[in-house]
């Protein structure tokens, strides 16, 4: 058996576009241990967000997912409507970017905080309540009883991410897949609330798959990282170890693109090009168009993700870094 709790072995992901097919995700594999924290690391439109769907086989209509999906020994595209429904409530639990697209604006914080207890846990209402009460206290929301009575448009972004947060420890899952949890907050209260993910997830013996395109935030909460770009991820190291020796130009390009406090710089360093989606990659490696280092060896294939020196990563140069 695996000591892997989420094993993703080529995961490929088509959706209907007329007559043809577009590619979001291709060939990605990835795994989480029990109680690690990976960060999934890219510009957007780079396929981050379908990779963690696709873990709850949350795709868009008509979309063909293909590949191995394994959570906890039990193969995710194999499963039927009861099982995959078990397995969204009580086993993996999602954080969306933005709360108020997800939590019912004509229900109270209270309905949407006891609901999983009650319906899938089977908890009865009051006790039900009094844990939620607890949660929000948790997550740093204090008058928790005023709170469950109030709605969402009576919280600020920043208190209705923590409820969504509340929401996911409610059912005390194995793994939480957060999608830039924090893109609609300020920065302050960026900080705040994953500091509260990162201590209830580690407290909690929780795994996590943190969805960013912020480096220097994926570096302070996880384990390891992994570098997507163009549906394809094309390094994976231990956070530390990534962002003193990156491995790929893709990578050492966003490190290097980041503002500093420490130095003066009148124009940030930037990746020439922009950034493309899998269907529109050609033939050989997807980021050698705005590559440094590219070289006519580029051009013939994709490189494939290979061990170099405890880290994984896809380029035919990565010796030269």
């Amino acid at each position: 058996m695996s000591k892997d709790l989420l094993v993703l072995d080529q995961v490929r992901l088509d959706i209907p576009a007329g007559r043809d097919w577009r590619t979001l995700v291709e060939n990605v594999s990835l795994t989480i241990a029990p109680g690690e924290a990976v960060g999934l690391v890219g510009e957007s439109g780079s396929g981050k967000s379908m990779t963690a769907r696709s873990v709850l086989r949350l795709a868009p209509p008509g979309a063909r997912l293909s590949g191995r999906i394994e959570f906890d020994g039990t193969p995710v595209l194999d499963l039927g409507p009861r099982d995959l429904r078990a397995l969204r409530t009580r086993r993996i639990a999602m954080i969306f970017q933005d709360p108020r697209a997800h939590i019912n604006p004509v229900r109270s914080i209270g309905d949407f905080l006891t609901e999983a207890m009650v319906t899938h846990l089977s908890v009865p209402a009051r006790e039900a309540h009094a844990r939620a009460v607890r949660l929000l206290a948790d997550v740093g929301i204090a008058d928790g009883e005023r709170r469950m009575r109030q709605h969402p448009h009576e919280l600020s972004g920043g208190l209705l991410q923590r409820v969504m947060i509340a929401s996911v420890l409610a059912v005390e899952p194995d793994l939480v897949l957060a999608d830039e949890p924090t893109t609609a907050l300020d920065v302050t209260t960026q900080s705040e609330v994953m500091a509260i993910l990162d201590d209830l997830r580690r407290e909690r013996g929780m795994a996590m798959l943190l969805i960013t395109h912020d480096l220097e935030l994926a570096a302070a909460t996880c384990d390891r990282i992994a570098v997507m770009y163009a549906g394809r991820i094309l390094e994976v190291q231990s956070a530390e170890t990534l962002v003193q020796t990156p491995r790929h130009p893709y990578t050492t390009g966003l490190m290097v693109s980041r503002p500093s406090i420490d130095r003066v710089a009148h124009r940030l360093p930037v990746i020439a090009g922009r950034p493309v989606a899998a269907f529109e990659a050609g033939a050989g490696c997807a980021f050698q168009p705005r590559c440094t280092q590219a070289g006519p060896e580029c051009l013939t294939g994709r490189p494939p993700l290979r061990e170099l020196a405890g880290a994984h990563v896809a380029c035919v140069r990565a010796e030269e870094s």
